[in-house]
């Protein structure tokens, strides 16, 4: 079954500094407590992200695409720890007002019903995680 897990939250940096990070592809060991470290190999759209995770294992997401124009950002990722079959990843970045951005992170999965619940949990906390960090991260730059 496929499902979409979507976590939006408008954060205290202005849009186009939070897409300068989101659009760079690296840091995310900055921004989740769950990674360890992050590499790039490569650049822009074909580069492939190897992130280590702080319990061991690694994820690979592979660029599918960079929209500059409309601040979106589109991931495969091609190797991971999760019971999935198929983890589509999409971050956009919009204007929040007052100098806030909107992040909305979405991952579409292909996941068995038994394993559907603790993955939806899992993506929604981590998804969360993640744009709390960026936040952090870009107010202590």
């Amino acid at each position: 079954m496929t499902e979409t897990v979507i976590v939006t939250k408008v954060i205290k940096v202005p849009a186009d500094r939070v897409w300068t990070a989101i659009s760079g592809i690296g840091g995310l060991e900055r921004w989740f407590p769950v990674i360890a470290r992050c590499r790039v190999e490569g650049e822009g759209v074909g580069a492939v992200r190897v992130l280590e995770l702080t319990g061991g294992g690694e994820i690979r997401d592979r660029i599918e695409r960079i929209d500059h124009g409309a601040r979106r950002f589109h991931y495969l990722r091609t190797d991971h720890p999760f019971p999935v079959t198929r983890y589509v990843g999409t971050v956009e970045v919009g204007d929040g007002g007052d100098g806030q951005a909107e992040v909305a992170w979405s991952v579409e999965i292909d996941v068995t019903a038994e394993a559907r619940d603790e993955m939806v949990g899992f993506l929604k906390g981590a998804l969360s995680d993640g744009i709390d960090g960026i936040e952090r991260d870009l107010q202590g730059a």
